[in-house]
């Protein structure tokens, strides 16, 4: 009995431990126009909503290799207008429309971080329990204490988790409508990639059922 105690306590460490190394993003909310369809977007214009130049950099090339292996073309906001662009600088809007609608995107997405928060949680310390077993060391106090005290178990602990709340918002570019909103959190990534690669998963399953875009052929 100790050894199926140890191996699930090993187990369960490993498994931990391999859950720590991925980045989760869940989207919370979603909202579709009702007119919108599928097939009308096939060219995204992208556009992440900071004024760190590296940051923009990282996310919209890599949403771009992203989204491009999901059978869609982009064209990121990086390419078209300088790192100094600012439309509080003067800029119109006539300006940014017609060098997005240059490129002949037919949807802008925007990605735009809302907040960023801690979330501190209790972990409760772990303990075996089986009430089936009525037989053996079970039957008198101290052969059950003496055998599980040891090892059964293991103090709690507070674990701080890092939340990313963002926010990622469709629009038709001709129109300027918005054609589809979600909110979504981001756990703990650690790094750039990591947060791409679990963020746009989780987005392009949610606009796929949403039905605003098609799946990629095979998926």
């Amino acid at each position: 009995m100790k050894a199926i105690f140890q191996k699930s306590a090993i187990c369960l460490v490993i498994a931990t431990m391999l859950a720590a190394c991925s980045t989760t993003t869940m989207v919370s909310s979603s909202w579709r126009k009702p007119a919108a369809t599928a097939n009308g977007f096939h060219h995204i214009f992208i556009a992440a909503l900071t004024r760190e130049v590296s940051t923009k950099q990282s996310i919209e090339v890599g949403l771009q290799s992203l989204l491009e292996q999901k059978g869609l073309k982009v064209t990121k906001s990086g390419d078209v207008f300088p790192p100094t662009f600012s439309t509080r600088s003067g800029q119109q809007r006539d300006l940014v429309l017609g060098k997005i609608q240059e490129t002949n995107a037919d949807g802008i997405l925007t990605v735009n971080l809302l907040r960023r928060e801690t979330e501190t949680h209790y972990v409760p310390g772990s303990g075996y329990w089986n009430p089936g077993m009525r037989w053996g060391y079970y039957n008198r106090f101290w052969s059950y204490y003496n055998n599980w005290y040891p090892q059964v178990y293991n103090p709690g602990y507070y674990d701080q988790t890092k939340v990313y709340y963002i926010e990622t918002n469709l629009y038709n570019a001709k129109t300027e409508e918005l054609i589809w909103t979600a909110q979504s959190k981001t756990y703990d990534p650690s790094n750039i990639k990591s947060f791409l690669k679990g963020y746009i998963d989780a987005i392009y399953d949610r606009m796929v059922k949403d039905g605003l875009i098609n799946a990629a052929p095979g998926q």
